[in-house]
């Protein structure tokens, strides 16, 4: 089995990509990988070859409010796309494509 993972940070409050956003992964207290979103807001692979269970999608959006937005994921076999829409005071994510 294996188990790869994208991201992306949307800026909804400007209506563009939440460019320079630092990304972290981990396992239990293990970080498996790390990256920052380019101009587009995306990390196209964060991480391949993970093995299905629960991680830790940590990130670190640009808002006076939010220093930092954990979600604790299970993560089976295949892709898993986890995209964050933020701005100052609100933020949301979903399980994408």
């Amino acid at each position: 089995m294996s188990v790869s993972l994208s991201t992306h940070v949307l800026d909804t409050e400007r209506g563009r990509p939440g460019s320079g956003v630092r990304v972290e992964l981990f396992r239990a207290d293990e970080q498996v990988a790390a990256g920052e979103t380019g101009a587009d807001g995306r990390i196209a692979a964060l991480a391949d070859g993970l093995e299905p269970g629960s991680y830790r999608l940590v990130f670190h959006p640009a808002s006076p409010y939010f220093r930092r937005v954990e979600l604790e994921l299970e993560l089976g076999d295949g892709h898993h796309h986890v995209p964050l829409l933020v701005s100052s005071y609100s933020c949301t994510t979903y399980r994408g494509s």
